[in-house]
């Protein structure tokens, strides 16, 4: 046990704290602007969806392709490995572009999927216009550094997105309100700060990737000629993995546009309640991704016996680290309200959507190592993506809509139909886990 906590938070660490430090990023974002009001807040959190969705396709094509990279890794295939990094860079950059491409072309149809509010589309739009800049420089760094978990290599990732975390909240302070002589850009300036951030990530990453890294290589024949038989596994492993993804950040950013059709004191009290939400579940997500490469790395040594034990053994660890942070935060929630300026209703909201999550927080404990690490670590990424698209369309969204829009609910009532996901998956997770059909080999 005590090897195993030791290769754990060698690995599970490393990656909670870059899940942290990026959330930090969000969060500076989320306390500066929302010293400035309402409706920066609004602005640039709405604004920051499409950098959600783009981040959770990102992490799909990655978790796919390390369903291969850590059973490859077991088997120390390194030049199989270098196949699967190209071909998935490739799909990532050019994701990237897409996104950048959107951005600049349609901000104001994006805002307005998000808000009926001039004031709050306006601020958005000036901020997607800055921040799509960083879209393909973001898809390609944090492509790269997920990729490097896989083989165990989590340390790196924690470097560049430490350093990113200071540059931005330096420029954050700096930009938005007018510090050093600079002008007072608000939700611009938050925009401006992650771009600068962004650009500071791709050099370390293309430092490193050029200078540092030459156990696994990134060579730019892989990315335009690929084994068609390795694109085929890819492909399998990869596609139900981003379409589970794309359709659960899709439908996160549902219910973020059902509430923010609601308002902006309820946009801006789901956006901190989202913030507070990843930062609750930081150590959960690292434990389930350091669940997906040791039980994916045994299996590919063909130690099944040893991968049962990983996981069950990360979901214990995984319940409880989130049953403290939610305590944590269910305790704290008067003094983050009084932390932020925000209104007497947005102040009602936010208090009722945390006392609400201390509990969803505790299901998703249980659901998402089982989903994001030990079932996609043998493969089994289809009946996720089921799962998770299931529970949170039908369970959530749908529900939701019909009680914002049909039924008129109130904005409390909206917000607990929107949290219903978590408590259907969870029974549909634990049985998919016991049936042991996720202990398979994909390697050739």
């Amino acid at each position: 046990m005590k090897e195993f906590l030791k290769i754990v938070f060698g690995l599970a660490f490393p990656i909670a704290l870059q899940n942290l430090i990026k959330t930090g990023v969000t969060t500076a974002d989320v306390v500066m602007l929302g010293r400035v009001g309402e409706t920066a807040l609004s602005s640039g959190s709405l604004a920051g969806q499409v950098q959600f969705v783009m981040s959770l396709m990102i992490f799909g094509l990655t978790s796919g392709a390390s369903v291969l990279t850590a059973q490859y890794w077991g088997k120390k295939d390194v030049k199989t490995i270098e196949k699967v990094f190209g071909m998935t860079l490739c799909f990532i950059s050019c994701a990237g572009i897409v996104f950048f491409t959107a951005a600049e072309l349609f901000p104001e149809q994006i805002m307005h999927v998000f808000s009926s509010e001039p004031e709050v589309i306006a601020g958005g739009v000036s901020y997607l216009r800055i921040v799509a800049f960083s879209y393909p420089l973001s898809a390609f760094c944090t492509g790269y550094l997920y990729l490097m978990r896989s083989i165990e290599r989590a340390k790196i990732g924690t470097v560049v997105f430490a350093c990113s975390l200071v540059v931005n909240v330096v420029m954050n302070a700096i930009l938005i309100f007018g510090l050093l002589g600079a002008p007072a850009m608000g939700v611009r300036g938050a925009a401006l700060a992650t771009l600068l951030s962004r650009c500071l990530e791709f050099v370390l990453v293309i430092y490193y990737m050029l200078k540092v890294n030459r156990q696994v290589r990134v060579r730019t024949g892989y990315f335009f000629h690929w084994d068609r038989l390795l694109l085929k596994d890819f492909l399998i492993m990869s596609i139900p993995v981003v379409l589970n993804e794309t359709l659960w950040g899709a439908g996160m950013s549902a219910n973020a546009a059902i509430l923010g059709q609601l308002g902006s004191s309820a946009a801006a009290a789901n956006s901190v309640v989202r913030l507070i939400r990843e930062l609750v579940m930081v150590m959960c997500i690292g434990l389930s991704a350091a669940a997906g490469v040791l039980v994916g790395k045994a299996i590919g040594e063909k130690k099944l016996d040893m991968a049962e034990t990983y996981a069950r053994r990360m979901m214990c660890l995984s319940i409880a680290v989130t049953i403290c942070a939610s305590g944590t935060v269910f305790c704290l929630r008067h003094v983050i309200i009084n932390a932020l300026t925000l209104g007497p209703e947005a102040k009602e909201y936010l208090i009722f959507m945390l006392t609400v999550l201390s509990l969803y927080s505790l299901c998703q404990s249980v659901s998402c190592p089982i989903v994001v690490g030990i079932l996609r670590a043998g493969g089994d990424t289809r009946f996720g993506m089921l799962l998770d698209a299931g529970t949170l369309w039908v369970g959530s969204v749908l529900p939701g809509w019909l009680g914002a829009f049909v039924f008129h609910l109130s904005v409390k009532g909206v917000f607990i139909l929107l949290m219903l996901d978590e408590f259907l998956k969870l029974p549909l997770a634990v049985w998919r886990y016991r049936t042991k059909v996720w202990l398979k080999d994909v390697t050739r």
